[in-house]
């Protein structure tokens, strides 16, 4: 496996050829994504293209902060990364790394637009190659039970294996009702359900909730509390019928004895690593080092980024030999995402590195 290399060595390779700009997009959803958290029905990225006059090269990078989530979702966002960008132009890197150990998604932008600078091709593997697919689960959004039913049959008819459902905003009763009328289609060997809660429940419900949703053979449920109470959680972790995964507990954990006490003081079943969330594909590794050590399992999940940000994942992803679905089935969730190399066949997300279009991006 090829380890991602961390800013300083990739700022030590950048010429003085190669200059930054930055490409506000606005994405819009063919439907309003619902969760226990918000509603949404567009979202605001920034993608930094780098370009080398004297090869020609060109990379591409994406800062996609989730609004009311993500660390770095401050009011002065925009002009932040304009300072950086100008700042990358006059070759100041030591400054722009200590800028964006503050910063998350702005990180992994900057990161996988250096890495991408050859070709878009991140990490030589054989899902880059074109020869393999990464298995991903279908995501269910919430909504009424007659359209979320249709939804899941829909992905199931198309191959999905796994499905992952958001939880927490409908009354508890509705969402049993479903999971119920699933279970009655599908059996636990024909179709595995994950959940996600989005930190909808406290301590006053979350046993009783998790009990319920545990009769109808549920492998693991994310998020069940809010992040920052730890005690709580590993509390929960302890007493849950249901495998439990941290998501937003995550965010905002950079230092990594920080990381390894959160491991250690709360052991989940697993972890999520969404890297626009969590400071980017170096930082998400050593999450990865400290889970491992601790029999911690993971896998990846997109935080609704364009397909630039989804294909900089993916690739990642495809350097890992990994034996679980993964949270990569974003890319048609936007009515004018950037088309890309990113397919599916059934269940598996499959790449062909000839198929990459920025037309729709403005000054691409």
């Amino acid at each position: 496996m090829r380890y991602t290399p961390s800013l300083k060595q990739l700022f030590s390779i950048i010429k003085p050829s190669v200059k930054a700009t930055l490409i506000p997009h606005e994405l819009y959803f063919y439907e309003t994504a619902i969760t226990s958290r918000n509603a949404l029905n567009s979202k605001k990225v920034w993608i930094i293209k780098l370009f080398d006059s004297v090869t020609k090269k060109t990379g591409y990078g994406e800062c996609s902060p989730l609004k009311g989530l993500s660390y770095d979702d401050r009011p002065d966002y925009e002009a932040r990364l304009l300072r950086l960008i100008e700042q990358f132009n006059s070759q100041e890197f030591a400054v722009i790394e200590e800028t964006l150990s503050f910063y998350p998604s702005m990180n992994f932008g900057f990161e996988t637009a250096m890495l991408s600078l050859q070709n878009h091709t991140i990490f030589d593997t054989p899902f880059s190659r074109g020869e393999c697919g990464i298995q991903i689960n279908g995501l269910i959004w919430m909504g009424n039970q007659e359209k979320m039913l249709m939804e899941i049959d829909n992905k199931i008819e198309s191959g999905f294996t796994t499905l992952k459902l958001k939880v927490g905003a409908l009354d508890i009763t509705s969402e049993l009702k479903i999971l119920d009328k699933i279970r009655k289609k599908y059996n636990s060997a024909a179709l595995e359900i994950r959940l996600d809660a989005n930190g909808a429940f406290d301590s006053s419900n979350v046993y009783k909730s998790l009990t319920d949703f545990a009769a109808f053979e549920i492998h693991s449920i994310e998020q069940p509390i809010k992040a920052g109470n730890w005690n709580l959680m590993a509390e929960v972790c302890e007493k849950s019928p249901i495998p439990i995964v941290l998501d937003e507990e995550l965010i905002g954990i950079s230092e990594p004895e920080e990381q390894q006490l959160l491991l250690e003081t709360i052991k989940p079943a697993f972890i999520i690593l969404k890297p626009s969330l969590v400071g980017g594909l170096h930082h998400s590794e050593r999450w990865i080092q400290f889970a491992e050590s601790l029999n911690i399992g993971w896998w990846a999940t997109s935080a609704l980024e364009s397909n630039i940000g989804l294909n900089a994942i993916a690739q990642w992803v495809g350097n890992y030999q990994t034996n679980l679905p993964q949270g990569l089935g974003t890319g048609k969730l936007f009515n004018n995402n950037i088309p890309s190399p990113l397919y599916l066949d059934g269940e598996f997300l499959h790449y062909d590195k000839n198929k990459w279009d920025y037309s729709r991006l403005k000054n691409a």
